[in-house]
């Protein structure tokens, strides 16, 4: 294993204020049916296109996670933020009436750990709140990354779901009691174990996942029995098996304290195969099932990873190989 220097990093004033979000249809006849803010009964959510819905999706949380925390738009620094689609347009289109600085980001499902590490890192450097929001949609990058809807292609057993929906979290400088804060966090690097299934994302982003958690351990001199809950974004479960066997072998035991967002967030019967992922996916898991725990105390010290395949259409058509991303934040309960 190789170290590279100044890739973790640590935080003096970045809380999480609050988190919103807005989930599919299907995402909430899920394993956390009831824990979203809003959940959509059409994932139209009244708009013409799919890719017009997601917009809306984007807006309604940034709207609803400001309103949340009690704050307006003008107390709004700056939004760091993306989702799955070319230009990440779904995003980027939100803003516009939203005049806060925009940093548009796009680390595929990694994005929304990437907003967390990049915001936290402007409050310590003279912001007061800033937006971090993800999300995606499951008709639109569908149809962006595999086939037309309308074609009904068979998905293979190793495949995931992609989640619709958007999570969002307002991060504030100002210290606040019993306030969940960003204490430290690993910035991934690419990583390609030339895992060439573009079906199988969870084999080709697990290593990279390995890579950015075993980097932790080592520049924080901490052990995995030190958290009480190690989260993974979107390695669905076959995925989350290659992480936990590939840690194992490092001598690394996260049993019993392990939780993937894809693989938890639909039922076996959902028929999801391997489970969620997209960028929403763990942006709602977090910012409902995840924090409510650590706002009531249930986890004291959690890392958060993220991780993103960094495939597009044109690579894969080119025949080029997987490579795959991972961020990583420990958040503390004060």
């Amino acid at each position: 294993m190789s170290y590279y220097k100044n890739r973790t990093l640590v935080f003096k004033n970045s809380y999480i204020a609050e988190g919103y979000t807005v989930a599919g249809p299907k995402e909430n006849d899920g394993r956390y049916k009831g824990c979203f803010d809003l959940s959509l009964s059409d994932d139209m959510f009244g708009e013409k296109t799919f890719e017009k819905a997601e917009r809306r999706m984007f807006e309604h949380a940034i709207n609803g996670a400001i309103a949340k925390a009690n704050l307006t738009i003008d107390h709004i620094d700056a939004v760091f933020g993306g989702d799955l689609l070319n230009q990440i347009v779904s995003c980027a289109f939100a803003m516009r009436n939203v005049h806060s600085g925009f940093f548009g980001l796009y680390n595929a499902c990694a994005t929304f750990v990437e907003s967390l590490i990049l915001g936290a890192g402007m409050l310590n450097n003279g912001l007061e709140n800033v937006l971090c929001v993800s999300g995606s949609h499951f008709s639109t990058a569908e149809r962006q990354y595999r086939y037309p809807l309308e074609l009904g292609v068979l998905r293979s057993p190793v495949t995931q779901w992609t989640a619709t929906g958007v999570g969002c979290s307002v991060l504030t400088s100002r210290p606040q009691s019993e306030c969940p804060k960003i204490l430290k966090a690993t910035v991934g690097r690419v990583v390609d174990y030339e895992i060439m299934d573009t079906n199988n994302m969870g084999a080709a982003m697990a290593p990279a996942a390995v890579d950015t958690f075993e980097t932790f351990l080592h520049d924080t001199k901490s052990k995995a029995s030190d958290y009480d809950i190690v989260i993974t974004g979107d390695l669905g479960k076959l995925g989350g098996d290659i992480f936990m066997d590939l840690l194992g072998r490092k001598g690394i035991d996260i049993s019993g304290r392990y939780l993937d967002c894809g693989a938890s967030l639909y039922f076996d019967s959902q028929q999801t195969y391997q489970g969620g992922s997209g960028a929403a996916c763990s942006a709602l898991v977090f910012n409902s099932e995840i924090l409510n725990n650590l706002n009531r105390g249930k986890y004291k010290k959690a890392v958060l990873i993220g991780t993103g395949a960094l495939m597009s259409p044109t690579t894969s058509f080119q025949g080029e190989s997987i490579p795959a991303i991972a961020h990583l934040v420990q958040i503390d309960r004060r």
